[in-house]
């Protein structure tokens, strides 16, 4: 398999660095070619060779390796990455009546999020309400939650649910491989369940958040992150957080042997592995528990009392996301899961088309879902 090995250096510096210091990695060319993202227009980040010693260097605009639209890897060392990059301000939404602003959770890591609350809801009706806790897409490597389409996306989800919802932007690879995109959203977590008593540095969860009914969501990487995240609180607890449900649409799982209806193409197969691997090169393989659910021995100890599990029938996760939540069904478990397919669609299509009918639908799905006890 053909790859490139690359020096890399983040320029320019961003707001809130997730990374620092030079990294030395070999990209496989194939890697890329299932990546699923939102295609919008955005600025760019670039990631520039150590070896370069002024920006105003004459750099080759030759490309090496075009991973369009989502990468592009430059003969002279240089990543472009083509997607998910922009950064939308934080303000009330005249349309939703949501208000957002940003927090940062680790100066020392550049772990951020993005928070909201349906501000005008709240100064009519001043009870606690649910917590939404969001985690982003993008294949472990790409997207924030200040992109227009996750801002975008988490502002109509708080305004369709009135809730409260902290969208976390963990470092991604291949700067910070995995598992550190882990132990950043678990960092996350902590810094929420440090305003369950109203002592929190962020006053709108001290304020509006309520405890005991919290909810993890996120789609594709972002949905592994919330199972992930549901598993770890199982077994390690935060005081004071109640876990009611977790809401994974078209999550990423993945393994080693294919499944009762899935693809088994060796090289469709590999491409799908492929993205994990490049993200989280430490890795065993497909049928590492982070990625394949089926070997994870924990499962049972989930720590959510619901699960929602959302798939495409054109998505060649389909499959993955029934397997779940068999999976769960069959364990010690005890909670409940429910999936719904949408027919016709293919990977996070609610991003790419927000307003069509089946993103529509599948939002107030969610939503629905978050709010079954009120």
């Amino acid at each position: 398999m053909a790859s490139c090995v690359l020096t890399m250096s983040l320029w320019p510096k961003p707001k809130n660095p997730t990374c620092t210091g030079n990294l030395k990695l070999n990209l496989p060319s194939s890697l890329f070619t299932h990546l699923s993202l939102p295609h919008r227009k955005s600025c760019n980040i670039r990631l520039y060779s150590s070896s370069s010693t002024s920006m105003d260097a004459s750099v080759s605009n030759e490309v090496a390796k075009d991973f369009s639209p989502f990468l592009k890897i430059y003969k002279d060392g240089r990543v472009e990455r083509l997607s998910g990059t922009d950064i939308v301000p934080t303000s009330l939404d005249a349309q939703t009546g949501v208000a957002s602003k940003d927090a940062v959770i680790s100066p020392d890591t550049g772990v951020s999020a993005r928070l909201y609350i349906p501000k005008t809801k709240i100064t009519t009706n001043p009870t606690k309400l649910p917590l939404l806790v969001y985690f982003h897409g993008g294949g472990f490597c790409m997207g924030s939650p200040f992109c227009a389409y996750y801002h975008s996306y988490v502002t109509s989800l708080v305004a369709e649910t009135n809730a409260v919802a902290v969208s976390v932007d963990y470092r991604k690879a291949p700067e910070n491989p995995l598992p550190l995109g882990f132990d950043d959203s678990w960092a996350a977590l902590n810094w929420v369940q440090s305003h369950f008593e109203g002592q929190g540095p962020e006053e709108w969860l001290n304020s509006y958040a309520d405890f005991e009914r919290v909810f993890f969501a996120g789609d594709s990487a972002g949905a592994n992150i919330a199972h992930h995240m549901a598993l770890r609180l199982g077994h390690e607890g935060l005081v004071g957080v109640k876990l009611k449900g977790i809401a994974l649409v078209h999550p990423y799982f993945w393994g080693s042997e294919p499944i009762e209806g899935e693809t088994h193409v060796v090289e469709n197969r590999a491409k799908a592995e492929g993205i994990w691997r490049f993200a989280c090169p430490s890795t065993i393989g497909a049928d590492d528990p982070l990625i394949n659910p089926g070997k994870d021995l924990k499962l049972a100890k989930l720590g959510a009392d619901r699960v929602l599990v959302c798939v495409a029938e054109q998505d060649v996760l389909r499959q993955r996301g029934w397997y779940y939540s068999e999976l769960l069904k069959k364990s010690e478990w005890g909670g409940a899961v429910e999936v719904v397919e949408t027919k016709e669609e293919d990977h996070v299509f609610h991003l790419n088309n927000p307003t069509g009918e089946n993103a529509v639908a599948l939002l107030k799905k969610v939503a629905s879902f978050i709010n079954q006890d009120i």
